[in-house]
């Protein structure tokens, strides 16, 4: 029986990220970034002075909400949304990309993530524009509710709409257990026991302890938490990974040399036939590039939609500036480390380490920081899975309640808190792969929704563009049911 699960599952996970899945992330990507007329290349000051510029100069980004008030502060939904997406793939996910594609799958990666930063900020955009009040006051959003109520509200599209809100929350609510739960503290666990000597059973324990404080407690103390936990784990890792960066700065030309020239390579690193290595570049740079920032999977959109905010573009620029953090700094960071230290051979691109993901890293801030390098992975990976199961305790809480219901939630939350002790010291490889498959089934539901919604989207942001930065006088396009739009003087405050 399980041996039949596992060959339907391999046949699925290989439609899913196999070429089909990829390029449809890619060609999604590609179609709102030219419905929004390059909005990222275009518009890039714009939108770093409303994101990462504004955070130390508007106190109302970082400001928290009321007691009563149940949404939370564009910061903590970003925080949120970066615990989820900065995560062992940041770490893991780039060594695999380099062991099997090469160098070369760096590039790829960086084409991934320019063009996935129009697909999550038009996610966002959607996620705020569809999004409804539940009876508690907290706001819900996600692909769920703009794929009934958007895709749904095309001629003849109502039933297909729903019928793809339900699907979605269901592959979300199933990968929230494995790729949200499981996978992670497995990984937790492992690296604890190994650098550590910590039993697996008593990281699960503690990790039960901590997550049942923070989870059972909500979104907003979930974004509490998140808001304090990810600027310091992206910051340790960052400045440790600038260490590497600058101990080896001499190394900087021929490292983005064996980026490039493996991007284009005609063969792989140990031969083959010509254009095999080329593939392998794209497909590992691309993979792994979307499993590391989430944009097009629908995930994010979930917590972005909790904001306060009410300008939808203005949340979707936090969208494109999740990517940019998640994969053009992070992910860059741990590939110089990886390609700089003398792990790999930049001129065959040939692996020198026997070691395969986190330990390659590992092995990497070894070469610098001795036998702390390994230790210091080790608590990077603790940080970064930890939050990772933070952000989606409250994706597969939001999938939860769309299915069954708000009063519910608890089930949910106390289930995913058990599962995590069995994350830790069970041994899931199946698990792991039925997991990756139903993040990847997410992708396709949405992504209908997001290409369906490309007007509305380009029609949002041409609105916000011709009424904020060339100073047109134009209603506001802010929200799809008219209890919750509001006009340009209760926007003013936003700015």
């Amino acid at each position: 029986m399980i041996e039949t699960i596992t060959k339907i599952n391999n046949s699925v996970n290989g439609v899913v990220w196999g070429t089909f899945g990829i390029a449809l992330l890619f060609i999604a990507g590609l179609i709102m970034t030219i419905v929004n007329k390059g909005f990222q290349f275009t518009h890039f000051l714009h939108w770093n002075k409303k994101t990462i510029g504004a955070i130390f100069k508007d106190k109302k980004i970082t400001a928290h909400t009321g007691k009563e008030d149940r949404s939370i502060s564009q910061f903590q939904s970003l925080c949120t949304a970066l615990a989820a997406t900065i995560g062992t793939g940041n770490i893991v996910g780039v060594a695999t990309a380099i062991i099997l594609g090469g160098p070369g799958s760096i590039f790829w990666m960086w084409v991934m993530a320019i063009v996935g930063m129009m697909t999550n900020y038009s996610e966002n955009v959607l996620g705020i524009y569809f999004r409804k009040k539940g009876q508690n006051g907290e706001w819900h959003g996600g692909a769920m509710y703009y794929l009934k109520d958007g895709l749904g509200g095309y001629k003849g599209m109502k039933k297909v709409g729903t019928v793809l809100a339900v699907l979605f929350s269901l592959f979300c609510l199933i990968a929230s257990f494995g790729i949200g739960n499981m996978s992670q503290v497995n990984s937790i666990a492992g690296n604890m026991e190994s650098a550590f000597n910590i039993p697996t059973w008593v990281t699960g324990i503690g990790l039960v302890m901590i997550a049942s404080i923070v989870i059972l407690g909500g979104l907003k103390r979930v974004a509490a938490v998140t808001e304090k936990l990810v600027p310091f784990m992206a910051i340790i890792y960052i400045i440790g990974a600038l260490v590497i960066f600058f101990t080896h700065i001499t190394a900087v030309p021929a490292v983005f040399g064996a980026i490039f020239k493996g991007a284009f390579a005609a063969k792989s690193a140990a031969g083959g036939i010509v254009g095999y290595g080329f593939q392998k570049a794209i497909t590992w740079g691309f993979k792994r590039g979307a499993f590391s920032n989430e944009a097009g999977l629908g995930s994010s959109v979930m917590v972005h939609s909790s904001s306060n905010v009410k300008e939808p573009v203005r949340q979707g620029m936090w969208g494109i500036f999740e990517v940019f953090a998640d994969t053009i700094i992070v992910c860059t960071l741990t590939a110089f480390v990886i390609l700089s230290t003398g792990v790999v051979d930049l001129e065959t691109g040939h692996m020198i380490s026997a070691s395969e993901g986190s330990g390659l890293v590992g092995e990497a801030f070894a070469t610098v920081f001795g036998a702390f390098g390994p230790k210091f992975i080790a608590i990077a990976i603790l940080l970064f899975a930890f939050s990772t199961v933070l952000g989606w305790s409250h994706y597969g809480a939001t999938a939860w309640q769309y299915l069954f219901g708000e009063k519910t939630q608890l089930i949910y939350k106390v289930l995913f808190v058990i599962v995590i002790f069995f994350g830790c010291t069970m041994s899931l490889s199946l698990a792991w792969d039925l997991s990756d498959t139903f993040n990847g089934l997410m992708m396709i539901p949405n992504l209908i929704g997001v290409i369906a919604l490309c007007p509305l989207v380009a029609k949002i942001t041409k609105n916000y563009i011709n009424r904020k930065i060339l100073g047109k006088d134009e209603a506001p396009m802010i929200s799809k049911y008219p209890e919750y739009q509001v006009d340009e003087k209760e926007l003013e405050a936003e700015d």
